[in-house]
């Protein structure tokens, strides 16, 4: 296991096939009715389109990741890309911050400084983390061609290697997304090393239960219903014939960004429109790391794993470890309290946030590090 300093640097052969690509982009005929109601509105993809060949700039975006010291690690079953940032205060706290789908790293550019150096927004400097990132196995610069198929579970194992590679025996882990499921499960697997877990998406079964003993749950349950109707069309394309959708996805950069920013409209507190929440800059930044690393389609193996095997919090277990949820109001779903605390038996913390979706690194950045912080001070002293 070896640690190798890293800095992304696209070729520029690579940045003007992209280019070439977008210009010959044959855009399909739009469905009658309103832009959005049948998926990606072609109006608005053929703006974003002209734009990403005309205007975005790649090297700026490459230039905001490349500020934070990235590694590349060595592991047993991954070459694990990473950002491992130094806190600057008096004993930080290791955090690791793991993303999801369709995100990566750069969602985590805007919030790491403030978790870094909260000194310099104005917070208390002893609160300050030293933030490990990486790339999920599968996803950005944690793949290769070859490379196998990670699930929650390795991947929640693959991360404990990781930061006791990096010299971090306990930490505290922060997720959404993806990130959430593996946070839960690295808690429930590993709870020595975890000695905080800080979700924003709270991964609870999402099957119609039985009974309903409240009005939030029941509230909740025509939520999810509603959600599982609507949503999961991407689900289970992607957890059932991933190589078959990568096809289009991998050599059509104007279809991968259609399949992605649909999401980021849909999962965010954007009212309608994406650059109300997310920049255009910051959405094209992330769809272009999927299209410059080539890894949409391995980025599908962990929905795959998930519908062919049982859920990654074992029926009957609970998670121990103390815990805190941040649920903001444009979050996909949103379970209540009663039913989270029968998975998870140590909540500290239970923030409603007055505004936000799915993308919280992103869209409220500072929102979601202030309360990470606030969680922090309920988890013991540090040393």
């Amino acid at each position: 296991m070896t640690v190798s300093s890293f800095k992304l640097d696209i070729t520029d052969s690579a940045i003007e096939d992209l280019r070439r690509r977008l210009a010959s982009t044959r855009l399909p005929a739009p469905i009658p009715g309103d832009p959005w109601q049948h998926g990606t509105s072609v109006p608005y993809l053929a703006e974003l389109i002209r734009y990403w060949r005309e205007k975005f700039d790649w090297r700026a975006e490459e230039d905001r990741l490349n500020v934070f010291p990235q590694s590349i690690v060595k592991l047993a079953d991954v070459d694990l890309h990473c950002l491992h940032v130094p806190g600057k205060g008096p004993s930080p706290r290791p955090l690791l911050l793991c993303h999801g789908w369709p995100g990566s790293v750069f969602e985590f550019l805007e919030i790491i400084p403030r978790l870094t150096d909260p000194a310099r927004f104005g917070g208390d400097p002893s609160r300050s983390f030293t933030v490990v990132a990486p790339s999920m196995p599968g996803y950005g610069l944690s793949f290769q061609a070859g490379q196998r198929g990670f699930g929650v579970e390795e991947i929640a194992e693959c991360y404990v290697q990781l930061m006791e590679v990096l010299g971090y025996d306990r930490f505290v882990v922060q997720g959404g997304d993806w990130g959430a499921f593996v946070g839960t499960r690295m808690a429930l697997q590993f709870p020595q090393n975890v000695m905080g877990l800080h979700l924003n998406l709270m991964p609870l079964r999402r099957e119609k239960r039985a009974a309903e003993d409240s009005f939030e749950e029941k509230a909740y349950d025509d939520e999810l219903a509603a959600w599982l109707k609507e949503e999961m069309g991407y689900y289970w394309i992607q957890g059932t014939r991933p190589q078959t959708l990568s096809f289009g996805l991998n050599d059509s950069p104007a279809g991968l960004a259609a399949w992605i920013a649909e999401k980021f409209r849909t999962w965010s507190d954007c009212d309608g429109e994406i650059e109300n929440a997310i920049s255009r800059d910051r959405l094209l930044a992330n769809i272009s790391f999927y299209w410059f690393t080539g890894t949409i389609g391995s980025s599908c193996y962990p929905y795959y794993a998930r519908m062919h095997r049982p859920w990654p919090t074992p029926t009957g277990q609970t998670i121990q470890v103390p815990m805190a949820y941040t649920e903001f109001p444009k979050e996909m779903v949103r379970p209540p309290r009663s039913l989270a605390e029968k998975t998870f038996t140590n909540i500290r913390r239970w923030t409603v946030m007055p505004k936000g979706g799915h993308f919280a690194a992103l869209e409220q950045p500072a929102l979601l590090a202030q309360d990470i912080v606030e969680f922090d001070r309920q988890i013991g002293s540090r040393p």
